[in-house]
């Protein structure tokens, strides 16, 4: 066989390789998203200025709901509080001395004077009823009926005299109008006192919810502002995925989605849902955890795995995101 016929025949051989090549079905490639873990870090801080006293927990620690974190310093919120419990106890005091009836020996003093307002009633009314039986005799003049009349009148206003001041004596010292004040007076200092507690109370801080202590981000001795964060907490259920889809493969995803998370030191993928999809389109960012790394627009993907699944990842951990197994749409 000459060497053109060779030449030939391994063309031939070629062309039908690469068409057979072409012909045979290829398995279609698995579509795998590159991300990296990402967590909501909840940063717990004092609610107003001061001097950090202590701090309770340190940096990779498991607090519980209530666990200590830090403390700051209390002594003028101790004074504060202090100082409106009394200012409280005052209030009370004059409401209840405006609200009480004169003293014992002051009723008691009234009391008699009724009694002998009513012992004088009695025997004018006894010589007024003596001098009208004895006028028809003529044993008394007009002049003495009429003086027994106005000491009878006379006793009877003393009597409802006597009966007021007894009233007076027994009835609150203070007016409707200086008792009312009084009561408004005494809730806005148990208003102030209850303020002061709740500022006393915020000086020792305690974890809101169970989680790892991330990272300790002041020491004591440190003046704190209000809402500076001192202790930063990672629950474990807001750690989730973050991952990157062009925008060919944008419209097979969308929130409520399953997705499987893989990385390394777990065989088995952890079941996600697509928690959100990003409405706007971005570069890819310049770190990356990619086999390529090529500027084209992509869209941000976030995903979350159950609460206990979230503890196996750290954030900043590569990953590999792969779609679930599909589910009809609507």
């Amino acid at each position: 066989m000459n060497r053109r016929a060779i030449l030939l025949l391994s063309a031939l051989v070629a062309a039908a390789v690469g068409l057979g090549a072409l012909w045979y079905p290829h398995p279609p490639a698995k579509t795998a998203w590159q991300g990296y873990a990402e967590a909501d870090y909840v940063k717990v801080g004092p609610t107003q200025q001061g001097l950090l006293t202590a701090v309770n927990v340190v940096r990779g620690a498991k607090v519980e709901v209530g666990t200590p974190l830090f403390a700051q310093d209390d002594t003028a919120d101790r004074a504060a509080c202090d100082q409106a419990a009394r200012r409280l106890q005052q209030a009370k005091d004059q409401l209840a001395n405006l609200e009480a009836a004169g003293k014992p020996t002051e009723i008691a003093q009234a009391d008699a004077n009724l009694a002998d307002a009513h012992a004088t009633l009695e025997r004018t009314k006894v010589d007024l009823d003596r001098a009208q039986a004895l006028i028809k005799d003529g044993a008394v003049t007009a002049q003495t009926l009429d003086q027994r009349r106005a000491d009878y009148s006379s006793a009877t206003a003393r009597v409802a005299a006597m009966q007021a001041a007894l009233a007076q004596a027994r009835a609150p010292m203070g007016r409707l109008s200086e008792i009312k004040a009084q009561r408004a007076a005494v809730d806005a200092a148990q208003a102030a006192l209850q303020m002061a507690q709740w500022r006393l109370s915020q000086r020792r801080v305690t974890s809101p919810v169970a989680a790892r202590v991330a990272d300790v981000l002041a020491r004591p001795g440190e003046t704190m502002a209000a809402g500076a964060p001192v202790v930063s907490l990672l629950p474990p259920g807001n750690i989730f995925v973050r991952f990157f889809v062009s925008e060919a493969e944008l419209a097979t995803i969308r929130r409520g989605d399953p997705v499987t998370i893989r990385c390394d030191g777990r065989r088995d993928g952890i079941a996600a849902t697509v928690s959100f999809v990003s409405p706007q389109a971005e570069y890819t960012p310049p770190v990356i955890y990619s086999d390529e790394s090529r500027a084209k627009l992509v869209y941000l993907i976030e995903a979350r795995p159950p609460p206990e699944e979230a503890a196996h990842f750290n954030p900043g951990q590569p990953v590999t995101v792969m779609p679930a197994a599909a589910r009809p749409r609507p």
